[in-house]
């Protein structure tokens, strides 16, 4: 198996779990932040500003792993 096919089967699955991995961690992210606006509700708006910080942390490791397929797409061809 020559490193073309190689990369052509493992790019589209580390995107995959990329956005996997970065569902779940926005998700629980998320879940928490609720949860401790439930529980404090006067610090609402830290608890928000720090999840949202996060949160695009988060998205953008997503985006690199994007970055990283797009760029690694051009050595598949040819």
């Amino acid at each position: 198996m020559d490193y073309q096919s190689m990369l052509s089967w493992a790019l589209p699955i580390g995107v995959g779990v990329a956005a996997f991995g970065s569902a779940l961690g926005i998700g629980r992210a998320v879940g928490s932040a609720m949860e401790a606006m439930g529980r404090q509700p006067e610090a609402a708006g830290k608890i928000q500003t720090a999840m949202i910080v996060g949160a695009a942390f988060i998205e953008a490791l997503t985006l690199y792993a994007l970055l990283v397929f797009i760029m690694l797409q051009g050595k598949i061809g040819g």
